[in-house]
């Protein structure tokens, strides 16, 4: 009799599941049909009667000026020098700005000239992406904010060619699948990565872990399923991708682990804009009575300068029991609100603790020609954020000619404070104690052996110029032009 009645619930069930799946694909293949006639109403042909290939970017802060920004405006650069029946569209969210204003400012802070005009869909839904709008669940909420915001941009134009340059992962089946596009992603940061993983199912308290979970068993388990359900969708999403560039071999390894895309996936390192540090002439060290340490990064808190300040107070108090020169930590970095200004405030309250407020100099939001003045005078360049995925202010460091002293984990330690050609380019440390040490060991170091490796640094950052960058960000986008 139970399975008499298993079986007359199950099979309707089983029915009905079926019918909805094919009225799901049913329905999809007509809005996939009603964007490819929406296509040819919205694309005219050219001047030779041939319609352009549209290669749309997919990046709603292409204003902001970081380095996510100048990898997007080489890259256009890049293929509007290589292929003539080419139109680059940028979908953007920065409504505050012409797209006159926009290229302009392109110009003024990367140095970066366009051959060609570029078609700018401004998007009206960008709010829904916004970190801010989550308190909870900020990974999903903006996931899938990102999918309606996607929708918005495919519904203004439909393209030929598709690439995300922001990371916005869960847009790429939408255009494949509904819109009909090849695809393609630049990954500067995985959305989640196994050592967010690690960290939860380890119950680690850290900037995106806090206490409250950590110390809870049965919030750390729901969190560490929660993110495992989010890796697994972002995995699937991610796969979707016809080509895959990322920025180091930091999140070449994550990427591969969780999206299981190796065959076309590929680095393509950041264009860094060497050539302004390596015009800092590179000269041995004349004064021995003072010695400046320069940082530069953004007051954000996974950077650690509470570790920064720490070390170099270590380093001060051992220093100070002998006769020794001067030295002096200046912090340079940008401060994008108030929570990063009460930072800074916390770091100045940090350093009176530790007694080294006199040999610690905060500079903040400085001019380009300060900062280059700050890296031609310093004997090291410090750089303590765990995990990094590149680090293009440690090459720029590297570039001005400091001897850097990074940390000893990602983008940093696998692709940029290497060997080159085997000399040593720089030094890794991990905690407190390695930084003093470390920052102790370069200063006792004879001026002749420091611009040797000065020296050696600036020959390996040429693998991170922007013409390298325009070789393999052209080789790894070629099957999209097939």
């Amino acid at each position: 009799a139970c399975f008499r009645l298993l079986c007359s619930l199950l099979i309707p069930a089983l029915f009905l599941s079926g019918i909805l799946c094919v009225c799901l694909v049913v329905l999809l293949w007509g809005i996939r049909l009603w964007i490819q006639q929406r296509k040819k109403q919205l694309t005219s042909a050219g001047k030779d009667g041939k319609r352009p290939l549209l290669v749309a970017f997919f990046h709603p802060y292409c204003n902001a000026g970081g380095g996510g920004e100048r990898v997007l405006w080489c890259a256009i650069r890049t293929l509007q020098k290589k292929y003539r029946n080419v139109t680059c569209v940028v979908y953007t969210g920065d409504r505050d700005a012409t797209g006159e204003e926009i290229v302009e400012g392109a110009f003024r802070r990367f140095n970066i000239k366009l051959t060609h005009p570029v078609k700018f869909v401004f998007l009206e839904k960008r709010y829904l992406v916004k970190a801010s709008l989550y308190p909870h669940f900020t990974l999903l909420g903006q996931s899938l904010g990102s999918v309606f915001l996607g929708w918005e941009a495919l519904l203004k134009c439909v393209p030929d060619i598709y690439i995300d340059s922001m990371g916005y992962a869960f847009t790429l089946p939408l255009f494949k699948y509904l819109g009909g596009c090849r695809v393609g992603c630049y990954v500067h940061y995985p959305t989640i990565s196994t050592d967010m993983l690690s960290v939860v199912r380890n119950q680690d308290t850290r900037f995106n872990n806090a206490a409250f979970i950590t110390n809870n068993y049965l919030f750390s388990k729901f969190k560490l399923v929660y993110y495992y359900f989010f890796a697994f969708m972002y995995g699937l999403v991610g796969s979707c991708s016809d080509v895959i560039m990322v920025n180091s071999s930091w999140t070449l390894n994550h990427i591969l682990s969780l999206w299981r895309a190796g065959a076309c996936t590929s680095v393509v390192y950041p264009p860094c804009d060497v050539q302004t540090f390596l015009d800092i002439p590179l000269e041995e060290e004349k004064s021995t009575t003072g010695y400046s340490i320069v940082s530069v990064s953004q007051f954000r808190p996974e950077k650690d300068h509470p570790l920064q300040i720490r070390a170099f107070a270590k380093l001060l108090k051992e220093k100070r029991h002998g006769r020794q020169p001067a030295l002096k930590l200046i912090l340079i970095g940008g401060c994008r609100n108030q929570q990063d200004e009460e930072r800074v405030n916390n770091l100045k309250r940090l350093c009176e603790e530790l007694g080294v407020s006199n040999d610690v100099t905060f500079r903040i939001n400085v001019p380009f020609e300060e900062l280059k003045g700050h890296l031609a005078e310093a004997t090291i360049g410090l750089h303590t954020m765990w995990n990094e995925h590149f680090g293009i202010g440690v090459v720029e460091c590297m570039a001005a000619g400091t001897v850097i002293l990074a940390h000893n984990s990602g983008g940093p330690k696998l692709d940029i404070v290497v060997p080159y050609e085997g000399h040593i380019t720089g030094f890794l440390a991990e905690n407190e104690d390695n930084y003093a040490e470390m920052m102790a060991y370069i200063l006792s170091l004879s001026p002749e052996k420091r611009l040797e490796i000065r020296e050696n640094a600036r020959r390996s950052v040429h693998r991170f110029s922007d013409q390298h960058f325009e070789d393999t960000f052209l080789l790894s986008v070629e099957p999209l032009f097939k």
